[in-house]
């Protein structure tokens, strides 16, 4: 598959990193943790945190599709889709909450960046994208960053359970792209993400109980946060990232995250003052390099 580089296209890239590089200091943000690490009383647990958003998302693009008279999926791609959803959705986002309780916001988006890893080996297995050496070499490269940005913390890399959890979801990412890409040939960006979002949610219902307990309690500052989340990074960086995904190799676009730590660390710097070290600032050069690389060499013509 090749992708014209259209300005659309760029313009739904940079929306989707810098709206998902504000979600992790954002998730921090909404579960107000004392410093002992786990969530304050006027914060919201990690499966509660996930169920708000993305019932703030769900509604959003429910509105969205009863104002427009969003058509329904076909019966036969329920099965696919809802199970994009539940991994997608579902598991990607409470494990990623679950592990941001006892991971900082800047390693946690390092962590995620073995995504692109996973992408590229499934893409080139199941949907037949290949890389050149040199994009591989790139993939390496733009890997290498975000681990200096990971060990710039002064503590080194553990692999906590909080940390596993936060692979998990690298990997369930990209298998979520990978799924994705076959619906995106029938359904817009919108529709799909709607579908998929709405059969994400579901499952996370079984925190609705202890939501309840703890919205009322929870600092206004905490539910913002997750209302930005809602809307923000989860409804319209989902669309944006769908749109791109119909328009260019999952492999390809799914590099772009290696930039995400970058501008995170950018974010929990001036929202959680989070300072970045020199480390940081080495680390996100080598990772632009290297995304630079895989854009330019990276991909395999015919």
């Amino acid at each position: 598959m090749t992708w014209k580089r259209e300005p659309r296209t760029w313009t739904a890239i940079a929306g989707v990193l810098l709206l998902w590089a504000s979600a992790f200091a954002g998730i921090r943000a909404g579960l107000r943790l004392t410093p002992a690490g786990a969530p304050g009383p006027d914060g919201y647990g990690p499966g509660e945190l996930a169920l708000l958003r993305f019932g703030t998302a769900s509604t959003v693009l429910a509105l969205y599709a009863l104002a427009t008279r969003m058509r329904l999926p076909a019966r036969a791609d329920l099965p696919r889709i809802g199970l994009a959803g539940f991994l997608g959705i579902s598991v990607y986002h409470v494990a990623l909450n679950f592990g941001e309780v006892t991971v900082q916001a800047g390693a946690a988006s390092l962590l995620i960046s073995a995504a692109p890893v996973f992408t590229a080996l499934l893409s080139a297995l199941f949907l037949h994208e290949r890389l050149t050496r040199i994009g591989w070499g790139g993939i390496l490269l733009a890997f290498a960053g975000v681990s200096l940005i990971a060990l710039s913390g002064g503590k080194g890399l553990r692999f906590t359970p909080g940390a596993l959890l936060i692979l998990l979801s690298a990997a369930v990412a990209a298998v979520f792209s990978i799924l994705s890409k076959q619906d995106l040939r029938r359904y817009a960006a919108i529709e799909f993400t709607s579908y998929a979002i709405w059969a994400g949610t579901l499952p996370m219902l079984v925190f609705l109980p202890g939501l309840v307990r703890q919205a009322p309690q929870a600092a206004p500052a905490a539910t913002l946060a997750v209302v930005y989340l809602g809307i923000f990074p989860a409804a319209i960086a989902y669309v944006l990232w769908n749109y791109a995904l119909a328009r260019m190799p999952a492999g390809l676009l799914s590099s772009f995250l290696y930039l995400s730590p970058v501008i995170a660390s950018l974010i929990a710097w001036v929202w959680l003052r989070e300072v970045p070290t020199p480390l940081t600032v080495l680390g996100g050069g080598i990772a632009i390099a290297g995304v630079i690389v895989v854009q330019t060499r990276g991909h395999a013509r015919g």
